[in-house]
């Protein structure tokens, strides 16, 4: 774990905060090229009504237009949470050179937990994957928000108090 590596993940959970306080799943992402940010993104897909609107997603496509070529081969994508197939796609189509994450998803990871799409040797394209950068700290944010989506969605209380 390098410096580099939890000076970036440290951003992304900052827009991962966002995203959670917009009533979004706390997830947050940032592309960098050298020592700068081109592009970043939080979880947006309830607002937007649009499913694909993920923060790699929206990373990713700030970092193209930042650079004006769909291809990110010397890009680092650090995100928040393991990423799902659909971003996983997206990361290999946009070629970046290495994806660092941090909380593993047991029921959509496509980074080892369900599948490891980015292990699949007759893909053409290969980002080296860096998982569990500051883990316990964003499993930590998904973990409490959840908690509080589920408090605020539980029935009233059976006691008479609420």
């Amino acid at each position: 774990m390098s410096h580099e590596d939890l000076h970036w993940m440290r951003f992304a959970l900052t827009l991962a905060e966002e995203a959670a306080a917009h009533d979004e799943v706390p997830v947050g992402a940032v592309v960098v090229l050298g020592s700068k940010i081109i592009g970043r993104g939080g979880n947006a897909p309830i607002a937007g009504n649009d499913p694909t609107a993920h923060a790699e997603i929206a990373a990713l496509r700030e970092a193209a237009r930042t650079l004006g070529n769909y291809r990110l081969p010397d890009c680092s994508l650090y995100v928040t949470l393991e990423p799902c197939a659909m971003c996983a796609g997206a990361i290999m189509h946009a070629r970046i050179a290495r994806l660092i994450f941090g909380a593993r998803d047991p029921k959509t990871g496509a980074c080892g937990s369900i599948v490891d799409l980015f292990a699949e040797p007759r893909l053409n394209h290969h980002t080296e994957v860096v998982p569990g950068i500051l883990a316990e700290e964003s499993a930590a944010m998904l973990s409490t928000f959840f908690k509080a989506r589920r408090t605020l969605s539980s029935p009233p209380s059976q006691c008479g108090r609420g």
